[in-house]
């Protein structure tokens, strides 16, 4: 009995956090349901919330009402930011595929990170405390914060308002009929435009509030954004797409086991909330409080039909694999080094796009499979004392075993929730690999990986390199232009048609998943040797969103956009790395070339391909 008053005290601080993460997940979940877009963005919202606060605060008189009054500008400015965005970039490009936001919103996070560092610099600040709620009340011998217990509060007089808004308003009306038919509000007359813009103000609100309520808490750092956006998906997901009790319960679940959990189970805590929502996406797809979404793993409208290399396009290919292998005749080390990271990005990128394009299944955690790829070649060399051809050989197998078992149960999802399991195996496998030292190192990783003696130079492996590499892009070309290629398009584009006329849609995607996650191993192997070591970073959501970007940029539509991708993301982030505040320039070229080409550099290409063909046809007599 005498630790009752301890784990009390243990769920009140956990229920305090629930509020902030309710605020931040409320608001993602009203965007997604209406607006479809992912938007990785949310946490730099809430980062901002919580810096601008802090500025606020030091700057309005000090007193209960200078406090409040920074807390609720913070996060109207925050909504207006969030609002321009929408209106200014988002806008022009909503006829792109669904996914190409991501993008745009992946870049706005580079953006802000160095926005919030040129203004705040690197340190964390700490804000003073509330005024009026600085102290603590002792309960049942245990003391709680005064501020903890009115986040208590604030969290469901939160959740109450905007029920009410949602419920009693017109506004709120639109908003829960484009929720659940977004065309078919559209088709009754209703503003998508004006209503998108709106639903981003007032998520955004509500990510800046959130963060704006934490800072008599937590200190405001650069490293909130990323912190949080993870935590929020899981909470939307487990809570149902579009449900705000749903999102306010699954918050509640949440933070109290990060709060029990790091008590319980320590090890596990940091990835226990993605346990959960793997277990709840296996369990009840639509999650606590949702409903089940018609649909299927579609990637949007059927594409013409693929046809394989010929006239220009296959001319193009042929003088790019020529310079290539000319490449260390005329390149320095260096060049070659990029080089090789550019045929390693494209092989993962391709592999990313052969289960999301032509198979339309979308993935955020496809790093799985390139991380256990990497680190099943090192562990081959350092514990079982393989050589580099013997660890290349076997180390992607354990990633195409990885995709037997991911694919098994990814399958039988679509869409985001399908994307959103993705992501909970790959923060379960990171975990495992940031947390097994005696055999991972654990954050040390695993260093003095490197190529076999008659591979040691810089020419020699590059020539490995693109062996593999190019290798691996055209079996996934053969893959593609096969039987199973068109089956799985075929299961994609309409699965009851494919299914009717005896196609096995589930085996397919099954494979392509084995297929995809085997191929990306090899790029994974390919990777370690060429660095001489391997570390969890690998295995985490940025290296994921790397390969999203690569594939979105490049043309999902396209079947080599994802090597014009990675061509694009490689070279600029060698040029641009090498800047002062190299985030916001690289968000800034992204953003650049989302707007310039909707459809991608390789859509882009084939656009302006095809318009100077017209011409010239023109031009003739």
């Amino acid at each position: 009995m005498s630790d009752a008053p301890f784990y009390f005290a243990q769920f009140l601080t956990g229920l305090a956090s629930a509020s902030s993460l309710f605020l931040v997940a409320s608001g993602l979940s009203l965007i997604f349901g209406v607006t479809r877009i992912v938007n990785f963005a949310h946490g730099s919202f809430y980062m901002l919330g919580a810096f601008t606060a802090y500025s606020l605060v030091n700057a309005l008189p000090s007193g209960i009402f200078g406090f409040w009054s920074s807390v609720f500008l913070s996060a109207l400015l925050v909504g207006l930011i969030g609002a321009m965005f929408e209106f200014v970039v988002l806008r022009r490009i909503y006829r792109a595929p669904e996914l190409f936001q991501l993008v745009a919103t992946f870049a706005l996070v580079l953006i802000i990170q160095d926005a919030a560092l040129w203004i705040w610099g690197a340190e964390d600040l700490l804000g003073p405390r509330a005024p009026g709620l600085d102290g603590a009340i002792e309960i049942f011998g245990e003391r709680i914060p005064e501020y903890d217990l009115a986040l208590i509060v604030a969290g469901p007089a939160v959740l109450l308002a905007v029920w009410l808004f949602l419920h009693r308003s017109r506004w709120g009306t639109l908003i829960r009929a484009a929720t659940e038919d977004r065309e078919m509000a559209g088709a009754l007359g209703v503003n998508q435009s004006l209503l998108f813009t709106a639903v981003f103000f007032l998520g955004s609100f509500l990510a800046g509030l959130g963060g704006a309520l934490q800072v008599p808490r937590e200190a405001a750092s650069l490293l909130m954004d990323l912190n949080v956006i993870a935590e929020a998906f899981v909470v939307v997901v487990i809570g149902g797409m579009g449900s705000i009790v749903g999102a306010f319960l699954a918050a509640v679940l949440v933070a109290e086991l990060n709060a029990f959990g790091i008590l319980v189970l320590p090890k596990i805590t940091i990835v226990l909330a993605f346990i959960v929502m793997a277990v709840v996406l296996i369990v009840r797809p639509w999650g606590l409080l949702g409903k089940p979404q018609a649909g299927q793993h579609g990637a949007g409208e059927p594409e013409q039909p693929l046809r394989p290399l010929a006239g220009l396009p296959l001319v193009a290919a042929l003088i790019v694999v020529a310079a290539l292998v000319l490449a260390p005749a005329i390149a320095g080390d260096f060049m070659l080094v990029l080089l090789t990271d550019f045929l390693v990005a494209a092989l993962f990128a391709a592999s990313l796009h052969f289960i999301m394009g032509p198979g339309g299944m979308i993935s955020f955690g496809h790093a799985v499979f390139f991380g256990l790829g990497a680190y099943g070649a090192a562990l081959l060399v350092k514990f079982a004392g393989a050589g580099m051809i013997v660890a290349l050989a076997v180390a992607p197998l354990c990633a195409a075993a990885a995709g037997v078992v991911v694919g098994w149960f990814c399958v039988r999802l679509s869409g985001v929730y399908l994307a959103m399991l993705t992501l909970a195996v790959a923060q379960i496998v990171w975990s495992i690999a940031f947390q097994w030292q005696d055999v991972t190192g654990g954050d040390d990783g695993i260093v003095g990986v490197w190529p076999a003696q008659w591979a040691a130079s810089k020419a020699a492996y590059y020539y490995v390199a693109l062996v593999l590499c190019l290798g691996g892009i055209w079996l996934l070309h053969r893959f593609t232009h096969a039987p199973f290629g068109y089956g799985l398009r075929a299961g994609r584009d309409s699965s009851l048609r494919a299914e009717s006329i005896g196609i096995n849609v589930h085996a397919h995607q099954w494979m392509a998943f084995v297929i995809a996650g085997g191929l990306a191993g090899v790029a994974g192997s390919v990777f370690v040797f060429s660095k001489g070591s391997i570390f969890p970073d690998e295995l985490a959501i940025p290296r994921s969103v790397d390969g999203l970007i690569m594939v979105l940029l490049g043309g999902i539509k396209m079947l080599f956009g994802p090597i014009a991708g990675a061509a694009a993301f490689t070279f600029l982030e060698d040029i641009v790395t090498r800047l002062s505040y190299w985030r916001a320039i690289f968000g800034g070229l992204i953003l650049l070339i989302v707007l310039a080409a909707p459809d991608g550099v390789a859509g882009g290409f084939a656009r302006l391909t095809t318009r100077w063909r017209g011409k010239a046809l023109q031009a003739k007599p």
